[in-house]
């Protein structure tokens, strides 16, 4: 029994974790600059899903960014179908051609970027408000470049390995 019981724990656990890599897009076209793409005024929509795929809030935003040749400025504005407004200010750091990293109030330590072709991959750990407690939760954070104003953002939130919810955004880049 004990056996079946570890073969399906690493089964599960092998299951939750995503396969892909940003360089699984190193050679497709367009290649998304992310610091090109958000600077200036963006607007974004996005749904927040439970863990089962309910959607639970939706959201519009307003992102403008400044880029001085190495750092990425980004404010976000965030309104929430119940009435709730968050802000962010991003610092984001190109490090090389294909890495970041980046800083805000609510994340904790850094935040590391990747982009390869069309792809821009985000992990961080974010202080989520619930109940009046902030609670850590990791985001793995993709942006895919669908042409030169239009992205698709999808992130997968978790706590101690599990899925906890979904976020998916649209970017239109005036």
């Amino acid at each position: 029994m004990r056996n079946k019981f570890i073969i399906f724990f690493v089964i599960f656990l092998t299951g939750c974790t995503s396969n892909m890599k940003p360089t699984d897009f190193k050679n497709q076209k367009p290649r998304l600059i992310i610091e090109e793409y958000l600077s200036g005024n963006v607007k974004a929509w996005g749904v927040l899903q439970n863990r089962s795929g309910k959607v639970t809030r939706q959201f519009k935003a307003d992102l403008n960014g400044n880029w001085d040749g190495s750092i990425l400025t980004l404010n976000e504005k965030f309104y929430w179908n119940d009435g709730e407004e968050q802000t962010r200010k991003w610092i984001i750091k190109k490090l090389d051609e294909n890495n970041y990293e980046g800083t805000a109030s609510d994340v904790v330590g850094k935040a590391k970027g990747f982009s390869y072709g069309p792809a821009f991959k985000f992990e961080y750990v974010l202080l989520v408000p619930v109940k009046g407690k902030n609670i850590k939760i990791k985001f793995d954070d993709w942006i895919f470049l669908q042409d030169e104003r239009v992205a698709i953002n999808r992130a997968t939130m978790t706590k101690f390995g599990i899925k906890v919810a979904e976020l998916t955004v649209m970017f239109v880049k005036n």
